[in-house]
């Protein structure tokens, strides 16, 4: 039988060595079926006496038998050997796949758990943000119920009017009381004087009307546009200060359409009698603004705000207080329309009229302040309101308890240093630890402790508690010792019947935040 014999030097896959042993065992088989063919005639109990060299042959024949079966049981453990080796690769292969598989499902786990961690993340800044929309909307709404002028209304707890409520003066808004100069007055705004019998009557309204008893007033300023055209026809001056009086008294009384209708009439006749260019034309377009603004419809009346501050610029100057409390008014208008940059701008122009004409302590610097810092506020500027918050604060201190320095400090200084030093003190330190510092502010203005609020809020929207409840625990004291009754009155006096020099300071009321 012939063998073949492979080079050393090349090595055999596992199937090779399978399908050469199981070639191998075939021989073997074949070679072992020959050796017992020719074994089998040797070992008959019938051979007797066989041919000489028998013995020698059949002993032979054995041990090639013998190194033949080896061969085949060895050829079997290789089998198996192949067998087995082809079952742990397969176990190998499985477990590969497995491996695999787990690194495949780790991945997609760690991308799954990345995912979620970012949903989460986006989720918690979306939670974060909403809280500081509400955090911002209360302190709006606490901006806007806080009333630097609060009115007996507010302090009974009923809702506060919308801020175009507080759009300074209707021309007919002031002091009765007759003015000494009259006839000088009557001559520099077309030559007419109200005789004293219609001004008593005209007083009465304002008095009735700031009572809230409009069915006395509403008839007895009816009388007095009846005498008044009996005498002097529908087309005269003081016909047209009486409708206005009139018409602030239905706007009260919220009969916007009969108000617009008064005010239209006492324009046209102010317009034909006085000039377009006219102070008193002026008031009208003011009151007709305001009255606009209260129906909601700002961009009617923002229009008529422009050519009442026209008018006074042309006549007082651009630099007069007058016009920048027109400014003022007009800010408010387009504050309520989103206009953020104008607003920012009529308020700048109003406070620099202010601070120039009327020095830095007059209280409407601090009232514009405010309200400038407000519109900063809506536009997220709150770095800059701050600043003007402290402004105001640190000039209401320094009027009333001198210059700042290291033992007199405004408010906003003694919250921010219990705001740093809240972590070092274990409990609550008594708020006499710094004497009277509740009262660094005059606790009887209503701009500052609007300011307070204001201010407290915002501290509180940037975290900083303790300060805010500082401000907010001095505001509370404020309101409680501080404001007296007549200087929470509303102010809803009407305007002397007497048309106003454009010299007059208090041709409007101040302006509220």
């Amino acid at each position: 039988m012939a063998t073949m014999v492979l080079p050393r030097e090349e090595k055999l896959s596992q199937d090779e060595i399978v399908l050469g042993t199981k070639a191998v065992i075939q021989g073997l088989e074949t070679l072992r079926g020959e050796h017992r063919a020719l074994l089998a005639p040797l070992v008959a109990p019938d051979a007797g006496e066989a041919e000489p060299g028998s013995q020698e042959r059949c002993v032979l024949l054995r041990r090639s038998l013998e190194a033949i079966e080896l061969g085949l049981g060895e050829a079997q453990v290789i089998l198996a050997l192949s067998s087995h080796l082809g079952a742990v690769e397969s176990e190998k292969q499985k477990l590969r796949a497995q491996v695999r598989r787990l690194v495949q499902e780790n991945q997609w786990l760690r991308e799954e758990l990345a995912g979620t961690q970012q949903k989460l993340q986006r989720s918690e800044q979306a939670v974060a943000q909403l809280e500081e929309e509400k955090q911002h909307l209360l302190f709006m709404s606490q901006i806007r119920k806080l009333d630097e002028d609060t009115s007996p209304s507010e302090e009974k707890g009923e809702v506060p009017k919308d801020s175009l409520d507080d759009l300074f003066p209707n021309e007919e808004e002031q002091n009765p009381a007759p003015s000494p100069g009259g006839g000088d007055v009557a001559a520099q705004h077309g030559g007419y004087e109200i005789p004293a019998r219609l001004r008593t009557l005209h007083n009465l309204v304002i008095q009735y009307a700031s009572q809230g008893r409009y069915e006395v007033a509403v008839p007895l300023c009816k009388q007095a546009l009846e005498d008044l055209e009996k005498t002097s026809g529908h087309d005269h001056p003081d016909v047209a200060t009486m409708l206005n009086i009139l018409a602030l008294v239905y706007r009260d009384q919220n009969k916007y359409k009969e108000a617009a209708h008064l005010l239209n009439d006492a324009l046209a006749i102010r317009e034909k009698t006085l000039g377009k260019d006219h102070p008193a034309v002026a008031a009208t377009l003011n009151n007709l603004a305001v009255l606009y603004g209260k129906r909601g419809k700002y961009k009617e009346a923002e229009p008529l705000c422009k050519r009442a501050l026209e008018i006074r610029e042309k006549v007082l100057g651009k630099f007069h207080p007058d016009v920048a409390k027109q400014l003022s008014n007009l800010a408010l208008l387009c504050q309520n329309q989103g206009k953020a940059e104008e607003v920012e701008y009529y308020y700048r122009r109003a406070l620099e009229i202010y601070a120039t004409r009327l020095g830095p302590d007059d209280p409407n610097v601090a009232k514009t302040k405010n309200n400038l810092a407000s519109c900063y506020l809506k536009q997220g500027k709150y770095q800059d309101a701050e600043t003007l918050y402290k402004e105001i604060l640190t000039r209401a201190h320094e009027k009333e308890f001198g210059s700042v320095n290291g033992d007199n400090k405004p408010i906003w200084m003694h919250a921010e240093e219990r705001e740093e030093s809240k972590d070092k003190r274990r409990d609550s330190t008594a708020y006499g630890e710094y004497g009277s510092w509740y009262k660094a502010c005059k606790v009887d203005s209503p701009t500052v402790n609007t300011t307070l609020r204001s201010l407290g809020a915002l501290y509180r929207r940037q975290g900083k508690l303790e300060a805010a409840h500082t401000l907010e625990d001095c505001a509370s004291r404020s309101r409680k010792q501080g404001l007296d009754p007549a200087s929470q009155t509303k102010v809803v006096e009407l305007l002397l019947v007497l048309p106003v020099s454009p010299k007059d300071p208090c041709l409007f009321c101040s302006i509220s935040g």
